[in-house]
């Protein structure tokens, strides 16, 4: 994994695939699936022997364990000038007080704060507001994370979990005004979660937004591990305990799923890896997170880019996973615009080859 891309409009160098750690630490909501810092470790170190340089936390994780235990490891291993570190703020660090949770301004800063002691760092490379919080206006965001980045505290800014209206008011209020702008808009992607297709992926790809995907494999339906049966779903996980937040599967979700397991095993490949492999090569994906609960899993992981899905496969598997489109989004696709728009003409932004990708590297890679 020696293979980076700048993630949105930006110089920052990011790898394909980002190290979720959201599971690192045993305390707060994560708590059922956390791993020590003893248990962590040997994942982290893993990551970067493989060539991994994008991190993920956030002051919300484990309350607070996640970003404590990475930045133990990250000063342990000495790397913190080649890592790219991500931390969000948004969830509530105080229950008590009303200025200890939201998109605030007073919030922002002392997340920040808190943040660079819990990592033992003085800068945070891509800071992001973890979860739109309906009320804060964006103007007060923007201008904060303007004021962070000059005061060094932040490299770039981004978003997560916010609404498509919501990051293109951000990014076109940051332009408007020369403050810093969202390089990065994190959000939930995989074949059984397409529903950012129609309106995220435009506008990222339009305002220089490089879209990092979280649960790309479903909350770990897409592993096969997960089974149907009589009485529902089956298998040794989370999701297979209603009292963990398991849930009842669509009879969609299972086609999908069987798909997956089919054209995994023409492929010779885990049903993880090829999961994986389809939501980074979406477009405008720059990075895909990837958690893990052992090395092993890492390992199966971090070989999901090693090979290409045939165009008949990637067909099979766009069929089974298609998500309904309203009305108003059937408007804007080539049938429809060939038909109604412009019938009989063939007409494109740009011809073929208008502008092919730069490659720095010995080689262009395969995928």
């Amino acid at each position: 994994m020696n293979d980076y891309y700048l993630l949105g409009r930006s110089g920052l160098r990011v790898s394909r695939l980002a190290l979720g750690t959201m599971n690192f630490g045993t305390g707060g909501f994560h708590a059922a699936y956390g791993k020590t810092e003893a248990e962590a470790e040997p994942i982290f170190r893993r990551y970067l022997e493989a060539g991994g340089n994008f991190i993920d936390t956030a002051d919300f994780y484990t309350a607070g364990e996640s970003e404590q235990i990475l930045g133990r490891l990250i000063a342990s291993a000495g790397v913190r000038d080649r890592l790219v570190l991500t931390s969000k703020f948004t969830n509530t660090t105080d229950p008590g007080d009303p200025n200890a949770s939201g998109n605030g301004r007073k919030h922002m800063i002392r997340s920040v704060d808190a943040s660079l002691r819990r990592l033992g760092t003085d800068y945070i490379d891509l800071y992001l507001l973890h979860t739109w919080d309906r009320i804060t206006p964006v103007e007060e965001v923007v201008r904060t994370f303007d004021d962070l980045v000059r005061a060094g505290k932040i490299r770039y800014a981004g978003l997560s979990d916010v609404p498509a209206w919501y990051a293109a008011r951000a990014q076109s209020f940051a332009e408007a005004h020369a403050l810093t702008p969202m390089i990065n808009l994190q959000l939930p992607y995989s074949l059984l979660a397409r529903g950012i297709e129609p309106e995220f992926v435009p506008m990222a790809q339009a305002l220089g937004l490089g879209l990092t995907a979280w649960s790309p494999i479903g909350g770990g339906l897409l592993t096969g591990k997960y089974r149907r049966t009589g009485d529902g779903l089956a298998g040794s996980g989370r999701l297979g305990d209603a009292g963990a937040g398991g849930q009842p599967v669509s009879e969609q979700a299972w086609q999908v799923i069987e798909t997956l397991e089919r054209v995994a095993d023409e492929l010779g490949r885990s049903m993880a890896q090829v999961a994986v492999n389809w939501v980074a090569t979406q477009p405008a994906v720059g990075s895909v997170i990837i958690g893990a609960s052992s090395v092993e899993q890492l390992d199966i992981n971090l070989a999901a880019l090693d090979f290409e899905i045939p165009s008949q496969a990637r067909r099979q598997l766009d069929q089974a996973s298609v998500a309904p489109v309203a009305s108003l989004y059937s408007m804007f696709t080539p049938e429809y615009q060939s038909w109604i728009v412009s019938p009989g003409l063939g007409i494109g932004d740009k011809p073929a080859g208008y502008a092919p990708p730069v490659w720095n590297g010995a080689a262009q890679p395969v995928g």
